[in-house]
């Protein structure tokens, strides 16, 4: 049998780079799957989706799931476990009846061609119980099976995702959730090329920046810290606590890792264990452990302006990043006052869930009275702008406030409408011929085009039965549209939409929140689109 695949392409999907012993036993049984893949009856149809390379690698990340099942690294089984513990069930798609965990399963199989072909070829969607996907599925399963008795377990493998239990250094741990979201087979379809292709339009970018690797590096730190996986929309830290299970000692730590604050600080001075640095934006003072930073020496004058960032691990502060510094300058420090990235970096550490939940409450409620008692607006895309200023102003209204702030506000609301801000509104009209504004309870305001036929509602006079499960399919997809809005198209639509009574509309059904995390990724979770002001 000619040998296709190359130890390159097998290394590709591996956490390392030089050759292991097993892995010429595997790269051996990547060809033989590969084989069956491009021999199947249903060959032709995988070659619609799919080029010729793309199913080398395929071949490479399917005997990869095997060699994690033979040597016991627990990759996969970290997804089923998340899976159960999120929806009471092993798998999306397939009935498990007779399943056999930490062993080879057909249903493992399907879903993985399923979940690689739709990540590689995102033009279509494929049905998991398509019948090429089946039939390939039961040809691959069958020689897993059978190389199942001898197939050798890849000893090295385990090292790169163990941790020891007595763990204390931030940069283990990060080192290993960077391994688990850009180095490992299972998130190769997804974060893996995603972050190549990104890495390379950087160095492309920059390739005459003296300061090109800075860049690299800042990316990728901004990167293992906000990625979240296609796979149940879940982060780094997530998904190494999930690797580790939650009975390491560790598991809670490192799901307790803080979101990373990056934006400038003051210098202002050090000890023998701990570099005092001011957050220029919010005034607050942190003390950041020398165990993260080697540069100790070039820290000299109090009030030097440092570019860097920060996370909590284990109740110390830790550098993390890019570090860069200048000299004190007040017309830096007064324009670093008005981020609103350095505000909303910062802001968990202020303001409690509670409080954004209060604040959205009354958001809400102020919305729904402007708005007939309804969450939804839709309108003609040239009102859309008029609309949302008018609520603003209708909601600033209703505050209980000075009357010296009342001032301010229309001060406020009269600046912006006769600045130049107001040629920076988007026009709509451009994109589509009518929208909505729907009023997210978990995130505020929200404007979308395009999705008006997914809503047959009284209120909505631009619903259009025909474009109805395109525009249904563009709010499930899309990741600019909230995970709440397809939730109240669903609650309150679902029975009058005929797309849902069909074969594909019901499997969505069956599995929609699995899927909203795989279509919205990194969006899925709605974060507050407020910002808090004195």
């Amino acid at each position: 049998m000619k040998q296709n695949i190359q130890i390159k392409q097998w290394l590709d999907l591996k956490p390392y780079d030089k050759y292991k012993k097993t892995d010429s036993y595997y790269l051996k049984l990547s060809n033989t799957v590969h084989h069956a893949l491009i021999k199947n009856t249903h060959t032709l149809v995988l070659r619609n989706h799919l080029p010729k390379f793309e199913i080398e690698i395929l071949a490479c990340f399917l005997t990869s799931y095997f060699e994690d099942i033979i040597s016991k690294t627990y990759i996969w089984s970290s997804f089923v476990d998340s899976h159960q513990k999120l929806y009471k069930k092993i798998l999306p798609f397939y009935p498990t009846e007779e399943y056999n965990h930490h062993n080879i399963n057909l249903q493992d199989i399907c879903f993985l061609m399923w979940y690689f072909v739709n990540s590689t070829d995102d033009d279509v969607f494929i049905s998991p119980a398509h019948e090429f996907l089946i039939e390939i599925s039961n040809s691959v399963c069958e020689i897993f099976i059978e190389s199942h008795p001898y197939a050798p377990k890849n000893k090295d493998l385990k090292s790169y995702y163990h941790l020891d239990s007595n763990e204390t250094d931030y940069y283990v741990i990060r080192k290993k959730i960077d391994t688990i979201l850009f180095k490992t087979y299972l998130f190769y379809p997804d974060t893996v090329l995603d972050f190549r292709q990104q890495i390379t339009e950087i160095a492309s970018e920059f390739q005459y920046d003296e300061n090109l690797i800075a860049h690299l590096n800042d990316f990728r730190d901004n990167s293992l810290h906000k990625t979240c996986t296609q796979l149940l929309s879940l982060n780094g830290k997530q998904w190494l606590a999930e690797v580790i299970a939650d009975e390491h000692p560790l598991y809670q730590d490192v799901l307790s890792i803080s979101q990373r604050i990056k934006g400038l600080f003051l210098y202002k001075g050090q000890d023998s264990e701990n570099i005092f640095i001011q957050h220029i934006e919010s005034d607050k003072r942190f003390e950041m452990t020398k165990q993260s930073f080697d540069s100790t020496e070039m820290l000299e004058t109090i009030d030097t302006i440092l570019q860097i960032g920060i996370v909590l691990w284990k109740d110390k502060w830790w550098f993390t990043g890019v570090f860069f510094q200048q000299p004190y300058d007040e017309d830096t420090v007064a324009k670093e006052k008005q981020s609103i990235q350095s505000r909303n970096d910062a802001g968990f550490l202020d303001h409690s869930t509670k409080k954004l939940q209060d604040l959205l409450a009354k958001h809400c409620n102020a919305f729904k009275k402007f708005n007939n008692n309804q969450l939804i607006a839709f309108l003609p895309s040239e009102k859309i702008n008029d609309f949302y200023e008018e609520y603003i102003q209708y909601f600033n209204s209703l505050l209980s406030i000075s009357t010296k702030q009342k001032r301010q506000l229309k001060h406020i609301e009269k600046t912006r409408n006769s600045s130049n801000l107001i040629k920076g509104k988007i026009n709509f009209e451009e994109f589509s011929e009518s929208g909505l504004v729907f009023f997210n309870p978990k995130g505020g305001i929200e404007i979308a085009l395009n999705v008006n036929s997914a809503f047959p509602l009284p209120n909505n006079h631009y619903f259009d039965a025909e474009l109805s499960e395109e525009h249904i399919i563009q709010m499930m997809t899309d990741p600019s549209i909230s995970t709440e809005l397809v939730n109240y198209c669903m609650d309150n639509c679902k029975t009058n939409l005929p797309f849902f009574d069909s074969i594909i509309g019901q499997s969505i059904c069956n599995d929609l929140d699995f899927l909203l995390r795989y279509w919205k990724k990194e969006k899925y979770h709605t974060v507050p689109s407020l910002s808090f002001t004195d």
